[in-house]
Order: C-alpha cells, then structure tokens, then sequence
C-alpha cells in the first residue's frame, strides 16, 4: 500500500500499517519528515524548528505514537505553565493538592494579571462546561457558534476574555476567538483542565523536532516497506473512473492495493479529478475549509536572558517564549551560541496581522516585547534573528467547519484520508494528526476484512470527576 505525504498523519498510518503487516511505501515531497512539525539546518549548523510544537497530557494518541517510534523519552514534560503580564505581575497554572476538576484552584486563586471579578467570570462560564460535561446546550446550534459569542453569553469581563480564553485558545487552536467554534474551545477546557488532574501537562520536545521521526522510517523499513523522499505526486492515475495509481516526476508510475493521502486538505483538492469529487460528496466541499497562520521568531542572544523553560506573554504580539537552549540541554547538537549565549523562540499563532509585515519589522516589535518582559534581554546583544512564516498552519477552526470534514474512508474504492482537517473530533493539533493516522488505518484494515484498534482513549477523569459521572452513568465525549 501506498501512503502519500510524510507528516504526522502519513507516518501515524504509515506505522500503523507496518505493524499490521502492509508493505508500506511512504512518498514525501520534502528532504526530510515532519511535515509542518519538522525542523531544518541553518547553513551555520543551527537547528530551527518549522514552529514550536507542544504536547499535552490529554493528547494520549500523540504519546501512543511517541512511544510506537521510540520517541517518548525526547519529551520534556512540565508541570507549572507561567504568565506574565506588561506591568510585570506573574501568574501560574500549576496543580495543587485537591483532585479535579479543583486542582488548579490555589494557583488560579493567586493568578495575579486578573482581578477578583475577572476570576469570578471565568469561575461561572467553567462551572457551566461541568454540569453540562463540557457540552453546553448552545454548542448544538445550527452552523455552530463562535467562543467569542459563547463567552459573551456567560458575562465575561474583557479582561478574563483577553488575559485567559483568548491566551490559552489561541494558542492551542490557531485561531481568533470570533472565528472559533464554541465546541473546540469548550472542548479545551473539558480535557485540558477539568476532567483530568494531569490533561494540562505540558510537553516539549526536547530535541529538534526532525529528530523525533527517526524511528518512523527505520519502523516502516525494518517491516519491508520503504520511505521515499523528495517524491512529489504530480497527478494520479484513473481507469475506469477508479484510483489506478499515482504519477510522480518523470513520468514514473506507482500502484498499490490502496492509497492513503495525507496531505493538506488544499493540496488534496488539486490533485483530485473533478469526477472524484462528484463521485464524493464529502470530497467536493474541500475548498470550504480555510486556513489559519503562525510565525515563530527565532532569537539568538549573546548571553543568557531567561531562566525560565517556557514563558507565556499577556497583551503582546509575542505569545509564548521558549528558551530552547535550556530545553535542549547539553545534547542537542546546536551551534556555538548555545554555549555562551541563549537561543530563544516565540510564537505567535493566528498571526494575520503579521502575513504582509516586513521581517525586520516584526524582528523589531517582538524583540522590543521581548526586552520589557525580560530584563536580562535589556543589555543583551542580539546575534541573529530569523523568522519563520507558516501562511497555512492549520485548517481554522471556525463555527460550522466540521460539516466539511470528510471522513477517512472515502465512497471511492481503495482511497483513504489522512489529515488533521479530517473528522477527528479534534482541532488542527499533532494529537488530530495522530488521531486521522490512527483512523485511516483502521478504516484501511476494516474494509480489507482483518480490523485492527489503534485509536487510544481520551484521558480517563479523575478525582472528583470520576466519582460524578460514575454517579451519574454518563460517559465523556472522545
């Protein structure tokens, strides 16, 4: 069988298959795998990461896959996750001794960059995400409604609005609150940071982010099968009004028993024939699925500048700083500026107003945002900048967007999906990726007669949470 495309999803179904017994050929149109989670070589010997990639402990498929390549243990996780505000004032995310859905409730207590009222806002809207087990009534409205006007409806204050939903959700979906679907912000509250004590963990990668595929090709070849790079699929090949194959450069021709694709949904949708797409319902609706951006903006410094792993910034362009040198240790292989300098990246997600910015221009603003939050940057020489612009990140997660998710497995013969843009009940995230790998293999295996289970669980609730719905009879939504 043939998988097209090298991200996480082409690799999730890629492995998955192998150990199911397919020979799996892989083909990716790119030197190396990833995807858009992927890190290249600066011609210094720098390693850069297309954008800083994360994991959380609710993302159980993700760490299925982690450890099925032998990458679990380049996962750093954390347990406290910092903000810090333009006047200086920190808060911190971080569990304490009462079990869910309270375990947060001390640090949120003491959470400085919000007032009493702001926090008796947030209090409110959470507690209606846990009577309604984080399916609230509205969520169900034809088409969908936005987080904005969901967090409306419960009397938000702008502050709680700005300094909270709007830091945690746009940095987990890539997307502004007015242009998200109620039911996956909701959604992130539920598995992040209420069902279960440990869903908000935070892991970080604590190697380039191409090393973390090393074991994919060496899992796919070691069971017969073959990864091929720099292999664009150039068209493909009908007969008879059926998938025949596909058509790479040169004129060079592959087939297979069955094909998945797992490329973005823009690029599907090109290739596709228009016959497919009538043949197909589900196929005919991919131009409806827009896209979202991020920029990561990578700074080098003469000298150390931050302690911290990992900082989140209240009411700037900057959202996350990552100290990469510290999260990379002493083994990473990183050019001399690690050794006596510090190596730092901020992201900056759903970054529309930055897409026709000059890049020195946004290396000026962030790096002026960078100084005022971080005093030690103040006398700081920067050594280099660079940035990095992904126009199409993710698909945007915009109310109504699920209708246009096509399944995994198609009406069409021997054709099957694989994407985070597909029907994974998920957002644009690696753990959607994992999840669409997951489900197109299964489908895959399902229709050949010889079904298989990849797809994990969600992280069971605890504490609290646990006793109440076993009460109650009811189960999570996956």
């Amino acid at each position: 069988m043939i998988v097209i495309g090298g991200g996480l999803a082409g690799l999730a179904a890629g492995v998955a298959l192998a150990e199911s017994g397919w020979r799996v050929r892989l083909f990716e149109q790119r030197p190396f795998l990833g995807g858009r989670a992927t890190s290249y070589v600066l011609p210094d010997g720098e390693h850069v990461d297309n954008c800083q990639h994360v994991t959380l402990g609710c993302c159980t498929n993700l760490e299925d896959f982690y450890r099925r390549i032998g990458a679990a243990g380049k996962i750093k996780f954390f347990d406290r996750l910092l903000f810090l505000d333009p006047q200086g004032r920190r808060g911190k995310m971080q569990a304490g001794f009462l079990p869910a859905p309270f375990h947060l409730t001390g640090s949120f207590a003491a959470f400085a960059p919000l007032s009493l009222l702001d926090k008796l806002s947030i209090a409110r809207a959470m507690l209606d995400i846990l009577q309604t087990q984080g399916n609230p009534a509205d969520l169900q409205e034809k088409g969908g409604i936005s987080m904005l006007e969901w967090l409306r409806r419960r009397g938000q204050t702008k502050r709680a609005i700005e300094r909270f939903w709007r830091v945690v959700l746009v940095s987990a979906l890539d997307e502004e609150l007015d242009r998200t679907d109620a039911r996956f912000g909701v959604d992130v509250f539920w598995k992040v940071f209420l069902s279960n004590s440990t869903g908000y963990r935070m892991g970080v990668p604590a190697v380039p982010l191409a090393n973390l595929y090393d074991g994919c090709k060496s899992e796919i070849e070691r069971r017969g099968g073959e990864v091929v790079l720099r292999a664009p699929v150039r068209g493909l090949k009908m007969e008879s009004g059926e998938l025949a194959g596909i058509r790479l450069d040169e004129g060079r021709e592959e087939t297979a028993d069955a094909y998945v694709f797992a490329v973005p949904h823009a690029v599907l949708a090109e290739l596709l024939p228009q016959s497919m797409k009538q043949s197909d319902p589900a196929l005919s609706n991919l131009e409806k699925i827009k896209v979202a951006p991020i920029t990561g903006v990578h700074f080098w410094f003469d000298r150390p500048v931050m302690k911290e792993p990992f900082v989140t910034l209240l009411d700037t362009t900057t959202q996350w700083i990552f100290n990469k040198t510290a999260l990379y240790g002493d083994s990473n292989g990183q050019a001399n500026t690690a050794l006596t300098g510090q190596y730092l990246q901020l992201v900056i997600s759903a970054s529309y107003d930055l897409l026709q910015k000059p890049r020195q221009e946004i290396i000026d603003l962030c790096l002026e945002e960078v100084r005022k939050a971080l005093p030690a940057a103040r006398n700081a020489e920067l050594v280099k900048a660079t940035v990095i612009k992904e126009a199409a990140a993710t698909f945007s997660p915009e109310p109504g967007v699920d209708r246009w998710r096509p399944k995994q497995q198609t009406s069409i013969p021997r054709l099957f999906l694989a994407g985070d843009w597909t029907d994974t009940g998920w957002p644009a995230t690696m753990e959607g990726a994992v999840r669409s790998g997951y489900l197109a293999a299964e489908a895959l295996l399902g229709s050949d007669g010889s079904p298989l289970k990849f797809l994990q669980p969600d992280l069971p609730p605890d504490g609290f949470i646990a006793m109440w719905l076993g009460r109650s009879g009811t189960a999570t939504n996956s």
